[in-house]
């Protein structure tokens, strides 16, 4: 039986185990650190996360061996963890406090992704999501461009757009709502503003998910505003060859990117960022905002 530490996060004692086993080769970063990592971000990054259902992505074995997919809340989780009925026949965990997001790293539960719903209120999007997925030779500088565009359509409606990146090839923009909307009007809206990005930038966007049309281009996914789907969620690390992570970032920066490294953060960067410059997702929780209705 592996050897077990036992640790104390916010009352909650946690039972870590394997705390040396490397889960990024490419970086030698061990279980260790990746629970290190979401017990330090776990103050900007429960918010986003709690009274969400989840599915986790686990990598027992590090990000070079197979990785599943766990939507139901495993039975060996802890008691206090609260259940959510989630999209489908499922029962997910939500993290509501910072020994979840540690527990969850003792899983190699490298990825988090989160409903667009409150657990308490599934059917009601707090935010809509743009999922901006490029297609090579297209990368990240190019969603970064795509997304510059959407924010000046979105000023003329008088909506606020906050980016963040996937951590992995692109890009991502929340247009926080928190109040009365649907997952109609969500994805509704999603399309039509891909739609209109397509017509007006037919070489650069689509909204069309058939790959042979993607090379070169960047997928404006629409379909992420939907009842049953999960993102992966803010400050949330990625299975990739480094521990990279999904990142809020400013405008400004978005502007003023000429690199892929200028759009690559892993945790030491992330944590950094943080004590330098707070939340920059906050505004997704907070801002009350109302997408148009669809007309017609």
């Amino acid at each position: 039986m592996a050897e077990a530490t036992f640790v104390d996060i916010g009352g909650r004692q946690l039972r870590l185990t394997n705390l040396d086993k490397v889960l990024y080769p490419e970086t030698g970063t061990t279980k260790a650190e990746v629970i290190d990592y979401y017990a330090r971000i776990a103050p900007v990054m429960v918010p986003h996360v709690a009274d969400r259902p989840l599915t986790l992505r686990r990598w027992p074995n590090g990000v070079e061996a197979d990785a599943f997919f766990e939507k139901n809340c495993p039975k060996h989780a802890p008691d206090w963890m609260p259940r959510h009925d989630g999209p489908g026949d499922v029962r997910s965990c939500s993290f509501d406090e910072p020994a979840a997001l540690a527990w969850a790293g003792n899983q190699a539960a490298l990825e988090i992704h989160a409903t667009m719903s409150r657990a308490s209120a599934l059917d009601e999007p707090i935010t809509l999501v743009l999922d901006l997925d490029p297609g090579p030779p297209a990368d990240a500088l190019t969603c970064a461009r795509v997304a510059l565009l959407i924010r000046d359509v979105l000023d003329h409606l008088d909506l606020v757009a906050v980016p963040k990146t996937s951590g992995s090839k692109g890009l991502q923009l929340y247009v926080p709502l928190n109040g009365g909307a649907d997952f109609e009007s969500t994805s509704s809206f999603a399309l039509a503003l891909g739609q209109l990005l397509e017509r007006q930038h037919p070489d650069l966007v689509l909204t069309d998910m058939t790959r042979a049309l993607r090379p070169g281009k960047v997928l404006v996914d629409w379909s992420q505003n939907s009842f049953h789907k999960t993102t992966i969620a803010p400050y949330s690390l990625r299975g990739r060859a480094r521990p990279t992570v999904s990142t809020p970032v400013g405008w400004d920066e978005l502007e003023a990117a000429s690199s892929l490294a200028d759009l690559t953060f892993e945790t030491a960067d992330v944590l950094a960022r943080v004590e330098d410059h707070g939340d920059l997702f906050a505004d997704v929780l907070e801002l009350r905002q109302t997408v148009p209705a669809r007309q017609g």
